[in-house]
């Protein structure tokens, strides 16, 4: 397939695979993470793909989140381009908060789209359902999720019969086997079906709640491990990243470090007058209590941004308050669908709305999230070598179908 002439997808060109091509973003995978498990002797093929093949740090899209980044990664444009932002915004239009995981939302065409329709066989295969229906809009090919694999069907997903096909009990969405199940059905249709590209998202239920180097950690990248390397076997071109990474955010109480701005912009232009919103906000809360480092808040009519956001960049534990304009250009987002101003708190801190409305209660463990510049550092690594991706080069998550079917050796 090879030989065939390249396409161009949002102004980008892109080779044939000239063998099987998989792409892994695996959530919230600080390149630690990594590191660790490789240093554990837990992940031998891990360990080889980065003495022999290639692997790079690379930077995500800001926000840290799951749905800009993954959509990032399969248009191979920032959000300024596809126009998702965020897990959640507020629809001006609608006039309502809503959750953007709808296709309507996505501004341009995917890479595996394209290729599925240019007549390659495609396969895209996520954790969570909530980004099924974005990675699938227009993919004349098979796209179902780990959480809803039992209600497949060859009309919706272009499969049936996943849990039989994997022969995988349907897993609870909160579990790593959320995540393993991704990865043994991978498995399962590179044997039956040999598709030329495959899309691979998990989900970061285990970073979540696991440092780097612990054991938990080590057990989920020694699973992973062990599939990346039946992928290599039947002969896949594999290529990994990461949406974002992950770290600490909780004090030495153990208890989460939230700064409120809900609360904070009541106490200064009154109640209800501005509105805050968390991008990370989505229905799996109990991960993070959609507690993330990032945010931007819609400010009433006369109240200057600029104002606003010296205001906020004055307040303990905020990295950066950039008035909406200026915090769209740096970070490449589309500014119709954030706010007037746009925070981004530091490495431990994380943002809310107001105290009352966060549920804590599901949360288990020490507050780990993401979703600011330091969640930025993700990893690109590759089971071939590269050849034109000098190392001093700026590398974005969303390079990594470019590096995969453009710059690899032979």
């Amino acid at each position: 397939m090879s030989a065939r002439p390249a396409l161009t997808v949002n102004a980008r060109n892109y080779r044939w695979p000239d063998q099987p091509l998989v792409v892994v973003c695996v959530d919230g995978c600080e390149y630690d993470y990594l590191t660790q498990a490789v240093a554990a002797g837990g992940a031998p093929f891990l360990a080889r793909m980065m003495s022999r093949g290639a692997a790079f740090k690379g930077e995500c899209v800001v926000p840290s989140f799951t749905n800009p980044n993954n959509m990032s990664i399969v248009t191979g444009v920032p959000p300024s381009v596809h126009g998702i932002c965020g897990n959640y915004f507020y629809d001006r239009e609608a006039g309502a908060e809503v959750m953007m995981n709808d296709p309507r939302y996505l501004r341009v065409g995917t890479i595996l789209a394209a290729f599925a329709e240019a007549g390659a066989k495609v396969v895209a295969i996520t954790a969570k359902d909530k980004l099924r229906a974005l990675l699938g809009k227009d993919l004349r090919g098979i796209c179902f999720s780990s959480e809803k694999a039992d209600q497949a069907s060859v009309a919706r997903n272009g499969i049936d019969k996943v849990l039989e096909l994997v022969g995988k009990p349907l897993p609870s969405v909160y579990s790593a086997e959320l995540s393993e199940f991704v990865f043994a059905a991978g498995v399962a249709l590179m044997e039956k079906a040999r598709p030329d590209l495959m899309y691979l998202s998990t989900t970061d239920y285990v970073q979540h709640k696991a440092a780097p180097g612990t054991a938990a950690a080590n057990a989920f990248y020694r699973m992973m491990d062990g599939y990346l390397a039946r992928l290599d076997g039947l002969g896949a071109t594999i290529a990994i990243t990461a949406d974002h990474g992950m770290n600490d955010k909780f004090g030495a109480d153990g208890q989460p470090s939230v700064i409120y701005l809900q609360d904070f912009l009541d106490d200064w232009l009154g109640r209800g007058a501005a509105r805050v919103i968390l991008p990370i906000t989505d229905p799996y809360v109990v991960h993070h209590g959609a507690l993330g480092s990032f945010a931007t808040a819609y400010l009433p009519a006369g109240t200057d941004p600029d104002a606003a956001a010296s205001r906020l960049a004055a307040v303990e534990g905020i990295e950066l308050a950039l008035p909406g304009a200026e915090g769209c250009k740096r970070f490449e987002l589309p500014p119709e669908r954030m706010g007037d101003v746009i925070v981004v708190s530091k490495k431990h801190v994380v943002l809310g709305t107001s105290r009352a409305r966060h549920d804590l209660s599901g949360l288990d463990a020490p507050l780990r999230s993401h979703g600011g510049i330091s969640e930025q550092t993700v990893p690109l690594l590759f089971n071939r070598r590269t050849r034109g991706i000098p190392g001093r080069e700026r590398l974005r998550n969303f390079d990594i179908f470019d590096v995969a079917l453009n710059h690899l050796q032979s």
